[in-house]
């Protein structure tokens, strides 16, 4: 939030850390972080702020779906073929990819709630559920994306090797209908 109470836009990463997509998860975690800190403080409000609650839709209908298939279709398989026995991987993917699947039904319930704020312009306070419904969806963001940053992050770094992350650059990209991130780079 800035001096007057209303919450600046959430920050987009700048396309050229798709060259560092190990570091572009990490942004994209905290802009996580951020909404969640949103949606907390929207969860407490009577006032209707329909900037905030457009930029929080968006993002939980168009990022956050993003970031999962990012995950599970790119950076988790990589691993997979990458780590080692010991690095025991596959029980922490597998934690979170159940999650995944938990976050997105729980991000639709959230969605839903944020869009009927929107329609009766409303503050999120305003209904009985909001806070039974944001607060856990954002306690569980917060646990999953402590888990990846702390384990699946620095395993990656540690087993990825440049072409794998020139891949996951590009795979990124291509998603978000992005020109290769390597091409542009001096």
């Amino acid at each position: 939030m800035d001096n007057a109470g209303e919450f600046n836009p959430i920050e987009p990463i700048p396309h050229d850390l798709l060259r560092e997509p190990l570091i572009w998860f990490f942004a994209e975690h905290y802009r996580h972080r951020d909404v969640c800190a949103r949606l907390s403080d929207l969860s407490r409000s009577i006032v209707f702020d329909d900037v905030a609650l457009r930029d929080v839709y968006v993002f939980l209908d168009r990022d956050l779906p993003l970031h999962v298939i990012d995950e599970e279709d790119d950076l988790f398989p990589l691993l997979r073929r990458r780590c080692e026995p010991d690095d025991q991987i596959e029980k922490v993917l597998g934690m979170l990819s159940a999650e995944h699947a938990n976050d997105m039904m729980d991000a639709t319930a959230v969605k839903a709630l944020v869009a009927r704020a929107l329609a009766e312009q409303s503050g999120l306070a305003s209904f009985a559920e909001a806070r039974s419904t944001i607060e856990p969806f954002c306690q569980q963001q917060k646990r999953h994306i402590a888990m990846e940053n702390a384990v699946v992050l620095p395993i990656a770094r540690h087993r990825l090797n440049e072409a794998d992350l020139i891949s996951l650059g590009q795979r990124l990209a291509a998603r978000r209908g992005l020109g290769d991130p390597f091409k542009s780079a001096p």
